[in-house]
């Protein structure tokens, strides 16, 4: 059920124009709302652990994602989106994709199941289109 949240916020995020630099910003978006909710439970130190290491074991399918360079969170942010950018936009879409659902199963496995559904739960809520949040305002 994660798996499928995950994959549905991302390509919510995307909109219609799901080409490589939406798909670059719909995963970094997601990662830092993951990361604000995450870190008064685990810590900001606790979430860069685990954020490097599904980094790592995500490069193993996305070798072009690792990141040799070992510079503040921002950087390494800053990194990503621009190697998202670089490729075609399914490919970084499942690259995205794969680093969240990993970080994801990485912390339940730390913190268990219902922890991780609970805290991040707000993060998978699906949000109104942005046409619709346009029409509010």
């Amino acid at each position: 059920m994660r798996r499928d949240a995950i994959r549905e916020t991302l390509a919510q995020r995307c909109g219609d124009a799901a080409d490589a630099r939406a798909v670059a910003e719909a995963t970094v978006g997601t990662w830092l709302q993951m990361a604000a909710r995450l870190a008064p439970v685990i810590g900001v130190r606790g979430v860069d652990v685990l954020f490097g290491r599904a980094l790592y074991l995500t490069s193993a399918k996305f070798p072009w994602l690792a990141i040799s360079e070992h510079g503040d969170a921002a950087a390494q942010l800053a990194s990503i989106r621009a190697r998202l950018e670089a490729h075609e936009a399914a490919v970084a879409a499942e690259a995205g994709y794969v680093l969240l659902a990993t970080f994801t199963e990485l912390l339940a496995t730390l913190i268990g199941e219902a922890l991780t559904e609970r805290l991040l739960l707000a993060v998978w809520a699906p949000s109104p289109p942005a046409s619709e949040l346009a029409k509010a305002s």
